[in-house]
């Protein structure tokens, strides 16, 4: 609290309330908890939460209230034998988790799914990473697989309050540049573990130089180039000249480590690697000198095949469309260490360019 107000929601005040409850006895937890963050260090990600929730739990734990009377709060799931009584967040909120995949039957939903990977905003740290955690322990249940805490999305760098009117709607913007315009800003262009600013303009700048600018122009170069100069068909087999093996290790690291704005830096970074190739080829002149082209043809559809499939997560709607333009690669009865092998173009497979990938706004 700072100066009798919550920083997060400034706008309310603080009221003191004494009424009876029941409480959750939460001081019993503290070593088990000590001992969970210290034998699986990747259990909150990012290490400087895993520190701060440790901090907070190492500092002692007090019993939290889980329910309200039921006259002052007439909504909510009664406590079993009071009825005077109703459940309170957290702890009925939390236990959402498992119940919406069958718990507390051991079989089905539950068996496949738990433990399962949580992720939170930076205000819910401690509920997620020790409340949660404690109430698991104490019903005998395995502790969560992993916490992934990120930042606010923030408006004019404040955090989005109905309170405040700094609120953005989403619809709206989808309505602007569609969806995938938006995750691939949201996940791109602000940072996956602290607060990140968003507004209309920010957004398409990002959408126009990385999407429009980017993916979507050497798309329409490359698939130009396939049909002008080959026919609107594959070529032969060239080696590899990307490092797409390095690629998919980066990639998969980053992507595990919910580190979505390195995943997005890493694609951008082999477009680029791509768009500077032809440019350094400079192919159109080769062709005019009577020279082949095929290998560099190849490497370059190839190589956009493999940005189809790691852009597929961050934006399915482009990624399938793109999938469609290279005669159908997305395939889900391939396994995706198979899919990520470089050659898995065959030669003579038709593409088509179409219409842009990505339109300016």
């Amino acid at each position: 609290i700072v100066e009798g107000k919550c920083p997060i929601h400034p706008t309310y005040t603080i009221e003191h309330i004494n009424e009876e409850n029941y409480f959750f006895r939460f001081s019993r937890y503290e070593q088990v908890l000590l001992d969970l963050y210290d034998n699986n260090p990747e259990f909150v990600i990012p290490k400087n939460r895993l520190l701060e929730i440790r901090n907070f739990v190492a500092g002692g734990l007090q019993d939290f209230s889980i329910s309200r009377i039921k006259e002052k709060m007439p909504w909510g799931v009664p406590v079993p034998g009071d009825e005077a009584h109703v459940m309170y967040v957290w702890f009925d909120a939390l236990v959402n988790y498992i119940s919406t995949i069958d718990w507390p039957k051991e079989e089905g939903g539950f068996q496949l799914y738990w433990p399962g990977t949580q992720v939170a905003g930076k205000d819910n740290l401690r509920q997620q990473s020790a409340m949660w955690q404690a109430m698991l322990c104490s019903a005998g249940i395995p502790h969560s697989k992993q916490i992934y805490i990120h930042g606010f999305i923030t408006s004019d760098d404040k955090k989005m309050s109905k309170s405040i009117g700094n609120v953005i709607d989403p619809v709206e913007e989808v309505g602007k540049y569609g969806s995938d315009a938006l995750r691939f800003y949201l996940l791109g262009a602000l940072p996956s573990f602290d607060d990140g600013d968003y507004t209309s303009q920010k957004c398409e700048e990002y959408y126009t130089a990385h999407l429009v600018n980017g993916i979507g122009n050497l798309t329409s170069r490359i698939l130009t180039m396939i049909e002008k100069y080959a026919n609107g068909k594959v070529p032969k087999f060239a080696e590899d000249i990307f490092a797409t093996e390095k690629f998919w290790q980066e990639y998969q690291l980053a992507m595990t480590s919910f580190d979505f704005h390195k995943v997005i830096e890493i694609i951008c970074k082999l477009v680029h690697a791509c768009d500077t190739t032809i440019s350094a080829e400079e192919p159109w002149k080769k062709v005019k000198e009577k020279q082949n082209i095929d290998q560099l043809l190849y490497r370059l559809v190839e190589c956009l095949r493999h940005i189809t499939i790691a852009i597929t997560p961050i934006i399915p709607e482009a990624a399938e469309k793109l999938s469609q333009k290279l005669g159908g690669v997305l395939d889900n009865s391939t396994q995706f260490t198979d899919m990520v092998q470089w050659g898995g173009f065959q030669e003579g497979r038709v593409v088509v360019k179409g219409e842009n990938l990505f339109n300016k706004v």
